[in-house]
């Protein structure tokens, strides 16, 4: 990955509106994107929002210095994540307290401390983000437009990181005064 054009990026986003190079934010779009059309309408347009969008867009995954590789290994991650945690099949409520155990609740789920309890209601919050975020990968991946890295890539940390809370919600929950 090219460094020299990540510390640009980063000093045209920087720079104060007034001083920044139209011609200059546009080629840089182009750089990263090859998109030509882009870049005849920024410079037509005179589109300096758009310059900054797709700056912005593309610097974190820059700066963190990701490769294609790497993002597909997220993909990957990602995908079975959903798979394990259903995220693309709605579950019908629990109607027995049997059921409510069989979902995880503990059987002295009403005697734990608030913060313990929290912990499981948190996690049902946590699963209806990571279907949202499932659900935004697959919609930019079903897209007739062509997805980049770049638009997947913030969806699918925020899915696995989503994951990794969860489970470590789940392990503070189960272990609770079981040591």
């Amino acid at each position: 990955m090219d460094t020299k054009l990540t510390e640009t990026i980063q000093t045209w986003l920087n720079a104060p509106t007034e001083t920044r190079s139209l011609e200059e934010g546009a080629m840089l779009v182009l750089k990263l994107t090859g998109n030509r059309f882009m870049y005849q309408n920024i410079i037509a347009r005179k589109d300096t929002k758009m310059i900054e969008y797709q700056l912005s867009k593309y610097l974190p995954i820059r700066l963190q210095k990701l490769t294609h590789e790497q993002v597909t290994e997220m993909k990957r991650q990602a995908a079975v994540i959903a798979e394990t945690h259903h995220l693309d099949t709605t579950r019908k409520p629990a109607k027995t307290l049997a059921d409510e155990w069989k979902k995880g609740k503990r059987a002295d789920h009403d005697s734990l401390p608030d913060t313990i309890q929290a912990l499981y209601s948190e996690n049902l919050n946590l699963l209806h983000r990571m279907r949202e975020c499932h659900l935004q990968v697959r919609k930019i991946a079903l897209s007739d437009k062509p997805c980049s890295d770049c638009d997947i890539y913030p969806f699918v940390k925020e899915l696995i990181d989503l994951d990794k809370r969860y489970h470590a919600n789940w392990q503070t929950y189960d272990e609770y005064g079981r040591e």
